[in-house]
């Protein structure tokens, strides 16, 4: 673990808003002056004192060398009740392009904090702490969480297991067995977030689960000619266009048409949590390609970048992709994430456009 970084914690309600408005600008600020920061080593001692018994928090990991040359940081003037050596405070707003990654904050679990120049850190923290986030139940299970969300129990995005620790494939299908019965989930899903989870995924697929890997690709954030043509737009604009994807993807499936409007109506909740934009590209007016950019902090995800085919071969992939990495620009990141099929064509299109393999995490899948 990093010894230089620094952290705030936070409720994530708190860092959407400060994705908006730029900074984080906690109560302390104004009646005191200052945002509380943490050595890693030290962040119970605010979570003790300001959040006593709290587990759905967020760490926002801070490179101090990020921080604006107006603020600074020093000892806690007057500390929290509870709070000793360890805790500083940052003598103006904490902006948002600080904050290098958003990590949950459950205790007694441990946390990883990945450092700035990680990348796959950095992105294996974003695919870790989003479905926590916005999920509406977090559970503990061997090896991560489980995330549930009833609303949306055609989505296995939203009714998963999510792995940071290894575990074996019997353990994975006793934790699957009892959150999925007792969640009546549907389906069973897990994503396995360690290193060299590959061995379990095949011990997967021998007991009957599907399993896929995904590689997860990085690039440095920075400005790319040709994304004048696509264009900013509310979701909404975007749903048709998604449903007709999903259609096509779910053809022969019962009750296809209320699995389509539960996986389009899910997209607003990743909004809830992190920055999102929507953009697209049209023909005579029409959606006919689109795309997705989730900011958190210095940390931007590009999703969803989608063709039809019959306006493929025309650049709207490539203009989609140049207007996201713009915005990830303005919006002060200096990192963009992916992640891809490892046996699709679409991560070699990628690695065109200068996104490269960091790691991979693995996807597993069964009927309930």
């Amino acid at each position: 673990m990093p010894d230089d970084l620094l952290l705030h914690l936070i409720e994530p309600a708190g860092w959407r808003r400060a994705l908006t408005e730029g900074a984080v600008r906690p109560p302390s600020l104004g009646s005191a002056g200052f945002v509380h920061l943490s050595a890693p080593d030290q962040v119970h001692l605010p979570a003790q004192a300001l959040f006593p018994g709290r587990r759905d928090l967020v760490l926002l990991v801070v490179d101090p060398g990020r921080l604006t040359s107006r603020s600074r940081t020093g000892s806690c003037p007057e500390p929290a009740k509870g709070e000793e050596d360890g805790v500083l405070s940052l003598f103006g707003p904490l902006p948002v392009s600080a904050v290098v990654a958003v990590v949950p904050y459950r205790p007694p679990t441990p946390f990883v904090l990945p450092a700035p120049g990680d990348a796959l850190g950095r992105t294996l923290a974003l695919l870790m702490s989003l479905p926590l986030r916005r999920a509406v139940g977090v559970g503990d299970v061997p090896g991560g969480v489980a995330v549930l969300d009833p609303d949306f129990p055609h989505s296995r995005d939203n009714n998963r297991l999510v792995l940071t620790e290894p575990v074996d494939a019997a353990t994975i299908e006793a934790a699957a067995d009892e959150v999925g019965g007792n969640a009546g989930w549907r389906h069973q899903t897990a994503t396995l977030l360690w290193p060299d989870a590959a061995g379990t995924a095949a011990e997967l697929a021998a007991r009957g689960w599907t399993t896929e890997e995904l590689v997860l690709m990085a690039r440095p954030a920075g400005p790319v000619d040709g994304g004048t043509r696509a264009e900013v737009v509310d979701q909404r604009e975007v749903h048709d266009f998604w449903a007709q994807s999903w259609r096509k993807q779910l053809a022969g499936e019962r009750q296809r048409d209320d699995m389509v409007a539960q996986l389009v109506g899910r997209e607003h909740l990743n909004d809830r949590v992190v920055a999102v934009t929507d953009v697209v590209v049209r023909e005579d007016g029409r959606v006919v390609a689109s795309g997705q950019l989730r900011v958190d902090g210095a940390t931007a995800a590009v999703d969803s970048v989608l063709t039809e085919p019959a306006a493929r071969g025309r650049g709207h992939a490539d203009a989609v992709l140049a207007r996201a990495l713009d915005l990830a620009v303005e919006a002060g990141c200096d990192l963009v994430v992916l992640e891809a099929a490892a046996d699709d064509w679409p991560q070699h299109w990628y690695a065109r456009r200068g996104f490269e393999a960091v790691g991979s995490a693995w996807q597993a899948d069964r009927p309930a």
